[in-house]
């Protein structure tokens, strides 16, 4: 058993378990709402623990730039900070730097240069400065800096980015960290079996007490992802917790569950909920869309969030589409509980033997509404 884990119950390759932190314990499957800045966007953290939330994701890269780790531990570390008090997440800021590609100077063994996107000053990662940056942040879960190209990258250049991650992950595994504060490395090499393979194989080896799936849901097909997430999975440590990195819409939430993962964050129900759409059984419902204005269901009939249990959809319609922060905030508050209900629902199939029945009865419900 890992200090950081404990496996509860399998069905299949299905799992429940709990991730052990220094702000409390983490039932698995998790979803974690994205706090990117040190904010879930219009949630207060008292509601985060009443939708059911049970570990937050804070984004480094952008904390680093405004307002700075350094004010932040200033005043008493991230937690204290934001006013919640359960496990965060954060990651090492290599996602963001990698995806906006277009800021990037230069790239070489022993850091990443590039532009700020909030300036354009300049601005240098090394493992060692995330790993100070996110020290000092003191959060639960720290992630190792990795390199993240884009689907459609050659070979070369993606074999490239695993050698480049194993090394970094090596030299941050070695580099002081807040106390408690646990360290999850990121495997990389998107679909290509060969250098995903050589990539977990490279990081267990090291140790860690966590493994993320990264370079996936970032534009390549949906089946090839979940092919991948399987049988990348299996070769994960059974007794650490497994992190798939941006996934958040309830059809990919249950395939990467019924794959063996354990963690997964994304910030589609927040920017769900800025288009005016809800999450429900019924699919994603327009709040915009002129059929609603007299509808007085709520959004979701049996869901427990403050939008359905006390307003209808003309009333959300109406806020929407008058541009009220009231609604946005309803919006979020319903879409968020509605993946963390989901989670917890899986995770009790698990338990109870009949995962694949959930599974199947909740993409049952959701395709027929598709239809």
């Amino acid at each position: 058993m890992s200090d950081a884990y404990t496996l509860l119950a399998t069905d299949g390759t299905a799992r429940a378990g709990v991730v052990h932190t220094a702000h409390g314990d983490v039932p698995t499957p998790a979803f974690m709402p994205v706090g990117t800045k040190a904010t879930v966007k219009t949630v207060d953290p008292a509601e985060l623990r009443a939708l059911g939330t049970t570990i937050l994701l804070g984004n480094a890269y952008h904390l680093h730039f405004r307002p700075g780790e350094d004010l932040i531990a200033e005043l008493g570390g991230l937690h204290r900070f934001m006013g919640w008090d359960g496990p965060i997440l954060t990651d090492s800021g290599g996602f963001q730097v990698f995806s906006l590609r277009d800021t990037i100077v230069a790239v070489d063994d022993e850091a990443v240069t590039f532009r700020s996107v909030y300036d354009g000053s300049p601005a240098r990662f090394t493992p060692e400065s995330v790993a100070r940056c996110q020290a000092q942040l003191g959060s639960d879960i720290a992630m190792c800096l990795d390199i993240c190209p884009p689907a459609d990258v050659g070979r070369a250049e993606l074999e490239d980015a695993v050698r480049r991650t194993t090394l970094w992950a090596t030299r941050q595994r070695a580099a002081p960290r807040a106390e408690g504060q646990l360290l999850f490395g990121i495997a990389q090499g998107a679909a290509d079996p060969d250098l995903r393979r050589r990539s977990i194989g490279e990081l267990t080896e090291l140790d860690f007490d966590g493994y993320a799936l990264g370079g996936l849901a970032i534009g390549e097909e949906r089946p090839l992802m979940f092919e991948t997430t399987a049988w990348a999975a299996e070769l994960l440590p059974n007794e650490k917790p497994r992190y798939f990195m941006g996934i958040g819409d309830p059809e990919g939430v249950l395939e990467v569950i019924e794959r063996g993962v354990d963690m997964f964050d994304c910030v589609l129900p927040t920017r769900t909920a800025r288009t005016g759409s809800a999450l429900t059984w019924e699919g994603r419902l327009n709040l915009r869309n002129a059929s609603f204005a007299r509808d007085p269901r709520p959004l979701d009939d049996g869901c427990s969030c403050p939008a359905c249990t006390r307003f209808t959809r003309a009333y959300i319609r109406h806020l929407i589409n008058q541009q009220e922060l009231l609604g946005l905030r309803l919006l979020s508050l319903h879409n968020l509980r509605f993946l963390l209900e989901l989670t917890a629902n899986a995770r009790a199939a698990i338990e109870q033997g009949r995962f694949s029945a959930f599974k199947a009865e909740a993409l049952g419900r959701l395709a027929a509404a598709a239809a």
